[in-house]
């Protein structure tokens, strides 16, 4: 249980939870202040503090050291359906390990290896990964990675016509210039700084041309670099506007429609109490969907046992009654974007958990791995909505 427990305080917090809000404030308040000594350690002044700037940077760096491990132990948590090694391993070389492992690692490693300590002072420009650390703690944040990663063909296609056009630019510019500008324009590549600045609408104006051509030139070149430059802009902008919506309405092609889910408090002279899902005698069309326990929500199988305190989640047909929990009905239609992508892949909030599907007449307990079809019920739970009854 305290396993459990450590690893929901690290995941993103229930608002209600307020040892879970506090650690990501603290965590928040620890990448912050060791990027403020980072930045504050470049200036002169710096000299006369570096004793307090040493000691709140190792502070820092042994705070996320102690996080790092605490996110290993609990990895199998974060992903159930692989074993305890492949859990530890991914976590390891996914993105966020890398970042988490990145933040620290550069500080010790001159330690580890005093002999080469100058070259290893060069690793410490990977602490620029602590600032990846604070989007760690915010769902918005993540989807600048969600666009980037859908927009991707979109924006390489853009950066090869903008790396055709600055080649084409610079021969160009070469054949135009050479006789007036041997020393600038050299050789067929000495025009490329000249017309990267151009294009990206920089123009430094260190090199430039001086012939009529050349000068003609250089304006068409500018005309056509603020449109290139906008295709990429435009690709990510539309990027963030359709994430925006999805993550707002869902999907195009889909209904949405509350429905209503019974609540029973389990107590200790309950026949239910401390028994297994498998061994209750459970009327006919009653299901049981979920259990609260304490902080956490629990999809329950035949072998989880009904503990006092719980509160179980069932849905009845045609049953009504004062004590109830709204949970969100979405049918999935035929142009949804959910169709065919497992359920770890859906774009839903972190703070929703989908508690069933029901597929042909048949109610499902979702896995990650699931595969979502056309025609499903999906039921959706959100922790972060007050409960109505």
């Amino acid at each position: 249980m305290l396993k459990k427990r450590i690893f929901h305080i690290m995941q993103i917090g229930d608002k209600r939870d307020l040892i879970s809000k506090f650690f990501d404030y603290f965590i928040v308040f620890a990448i912050f202040l060791n990027l403020g000594v980072v930045i504050y350690d470049t200036f002169d002044s710096s000299i006369a503090y570096k004793t307090i700037l040493d000691t709140i940077e190792l502070v820092t760096l042994i705070i996320f050291v102690i996080e790092y491990i605490l996110r290993l132990w609990t990895a199998d948590l974060l992903y159930p359906e692989e074993s305890r090694g492949r859990a530890v391993a991914h976590f390891i070389f996914s993105f966020y390990g890398l970042v988490d492992l990145f933040t620290f690692l550069p500080y010790f490693v001159p330690f580890m290896f005093p002999s080469g300590i100058v070259a290893f002072r060069m690793l410490r420009v990977i602490r620029i990964f602590r600032l990846f650390k604070i989007n760690q703690q915010y769902d918005a944040f993540n989807v600048i990675i969600d666009v980037l990663s859908e927009k991707k063909n979109q924006i390489f296609s853009s950066v090869c016509m903008i790396f055709v056009m600055m080649i084409a630019a610079s021969l160009c510019m070469y054949s135009l210039e050479h006789e007036a500008q041997p020393d600038v324009f050299s050789n067929a590549f000495s025009g490329l700084w000249w017309s990267v600045s151009t294009i990206l609408t920089v123009g430094y104006g260190d090199i430039y041309p001086v012939t009529t051509a050349g000068q003609i030139m250089a304006i068409l070149l500018a005309f056509l670099g603020v449109g290139l430059v906008a295709i990429p802009t435009g690709i990510i902008s539309a990027g963030f506007v359709e994430q925006y919506t999805k993550i707002k309405n869902l999907a195009e092609y889909q209904e949405e429609t509350n429905v209503s889910f019974l609540t029973l408090n389990v107590d200790h002279r309950s026949s239910w109490c401390n028994q297994t899902l498998r061994s209750l005698n459970m009327p006919k069309g009653l299901l049981l969907v979920a259990i609260h326990r304490g902080q956490d929500i629990l999809i329950p199988n035949g072998d989880t046992k009904i503990l006092k305190g719980d509160k179980l989640i069932l849905c009845a047909e045609s049953v009504h009654q004062r004590d109830q929990i709204h949970l969100k009905e979405i049918r999935i239609k035929e142009k949804s974007e959910w169709i065919g992508k497992p359920i770890r892949d859906l774009d839903i909030s972190r703070q929703s958990i989908i508690v069933m599907i029901r597929r042909k007449g048949h109610a499902i307990i979702p896995h990650g791995e699931d595969i979502i079809h056309f025609n499903d019920l999906v039921i959706l739970y959100e922790k972060g909505k007050p409960h109505t009854s």
